[in-house]
């Protein structure tokens, strides 16, 4: 095994033990907040603390990551995570609200960090396999997900045992998943770092860099450039988002990242009460909150190398068509005099789908259209502002629900998604994609590289 093999496999299984905590605690975090307020609408405000806590947290790492490496960055975010839980448990104990959500909001940043994770894969990557390497990080929380709600009735079981409230035990659980994903991510190598593809291992094969420059036709004055403003320092995020916004591409790339996110969490977060309401039984949700996962991650390594082969604006456009089926099952199911299980089902796998291809192109798409140097402060807005955005939308989704039912739901969806595929046109006439290989040509030229220096004062 190659030394990128082994960092992308710590990567892997740090991605794959914060999704099991975090999908350990998601079950109970709500009854928590309700046992210890007394009152029913604090539930929804638990896991908004979660989505806000890593909106909050993603930026700071991100600028961590480009001053320090990418190793210190998500260790430090898994060990807040692993703080977090300590916290809630804490807050539990003393049946203290205020301290509680802090905890739940301290345990987003392992959200931040695995959202991140995915980043730190393409800084390990090829060029030409960007895409399929973040795909698999995206993957990996398929799996932690899945092994994470199983974790719930031992956590509560286990807790009952050491004398604690049992809802609050699967957070012990939650507590060693991030522990564990601390460790790992504290073992990646220190040349991990932010923002550059392709970082150098004496053991990796020695026409790697022939192979990164497959079908984009990349010279080697381009190369030598690139390597010369990946030793540039980080954009200040002003900066970067000046530059993002006066460029069609990465603005796009922005905008499906957070779009997806707001889409996905909209629907999603009140669909589970949209079928309580229809007397759906817990079962029956459960069935269908797991097939939205699945749709979520489990296809990621095929949306990955869908971007490396045919481009990241081909997946976001296939996303975009799928997230509009999703709203015209929704809205049938809205109007319809019952719900139908089977149509809630296909709905909200592809709801998961949908953001899976917003995600995985829009972050391919984000990564390939800007420089070294803006990289890394325009990936940590992009996060702070989808979980942020997502945060927004779960708090608004309740009083939403209740003013026009499901409908209304999808009709927010739509807007959101209109708004997208509006940015769309003025950045697809830009996106040049040469036998639909990697996303290299979507970079800025030399020219406007030049530009950009020329007005820092360079």
């Amino acid at each position: 095994m190659t030394s990128r093999a082994r960092e992308q496999a710590k990567l892997i299984t740090a991605q794959l033990l914060s999704g099991a905590g975090i999908a350990s605690g998601y079950a109970v975090g709500g009854l928590l907040a309700e046992e210890i307020s007394g009152q029913t609408s604090m539930a929804g405000f638990a896991q908004m603390s979660v989505i806000l806590g890593a909106g909050l947290i993603a930026y700071p790492l991100a600028v961590l990551a480009g001053r320090s490496g990418r190793r210190t960055a998500l260790t430090l975010g898994f060990g807040i995570g692993t703080l977090g839980a300590v916290v809630v448990l804490i807050g539990v104990a003393l049946q203290f609200l205020p301290l509680f959500m802090l905890g739940m909001m301290m345990c987003g940043s392992s959200t931040a960090s695995g959202l991140q994770a995915r980043y730190a894969a393409v800084d390990l990557a090829d060029p030409a396999a960007a895409g399929r390497a973040m795909s698999l990080v995206v993957w990996a929380t398929t799996v932690g997900s899945v092994l994470g709600p199983s974790f719930t009735a031992p956590g509560a079981h286990l807790g009952q045992s050491l004398g604690m409230n049992g809802l609050a035990g699967p957070y012990l659980i939650s507590m060693v998943a991030f522990a564990l994903a601390t460790l790992s991510a504290s073992t990646l190598t220190k040349s991990v770092t932010a923002g550059t593809a392709h970082p150098g291992h004496e053991d990796d094969d020695a026409n790697g860099t022939a192979s990164s420059a497959k079908g984009s036709a990349s010279t080697a004055t381009e190369v030598n450039a690139t390597t010369a403003d990946a030793a540039r320092a980080p954009m200040k995020l002003g900066e970067a988002l000046r530059f993002a916004m006066g460029r069609p591409v990465p603005l796009f790339a922005m905008i499906t990242i957070i779009a997806g996110q707001m889409m996905m969490t909209n629907v999603m977060v009140m669909t589970p009460v949209h079928m309580d309401h229809q007397a759906f039984s817990l079962g029956a949700i459960g069935i269908v909150v797991s097939i939205h996962i699945a749709g979520m991650y489990a296809l990621s390594p095929v949306f990955g190398w869908m971007a490396d082969k045919w481009g990241p604006d081909l997946v976001i456009a296939g996303g975009a068509g799928i997230f509009t089926l999703t709203i015209v099952l929704g809205v049938i199911d809205a109007v319809a005099p019952e719900s139908s299980m089977i149509l809630l089902s296909i709905a909200l796998s592809l709801l998961g789908v949908g953001w899976s291809m917003f995600l995985i192109g829009g972050s391919a798409l984000l990564t390939a259209s800007v420089p070294a140097h803006a990289k890394v402060p325009l990936q940590g807005a992009s996060d702070s502002a989808m979980n942020l955005g997502g945060a927004v939308m779960a708090a608004m989704a309740g009083s939403v629900l209740g003013a026009g039912g499901f409908l209304w739901i999808n009709l927010m969806a739509t807007f959101v998604l209109v708004i997208a595929v509006g940015f769309s046109i003025r950045a697809v006439p830009h996106m040049r994609w040469p036998g639909r290989g990697t996303a290299a040509a979507a970079e800025p030229t030399e020219q406007e590289t030049v530009t950009e220096r020329s007005r820092a004062g360079e």
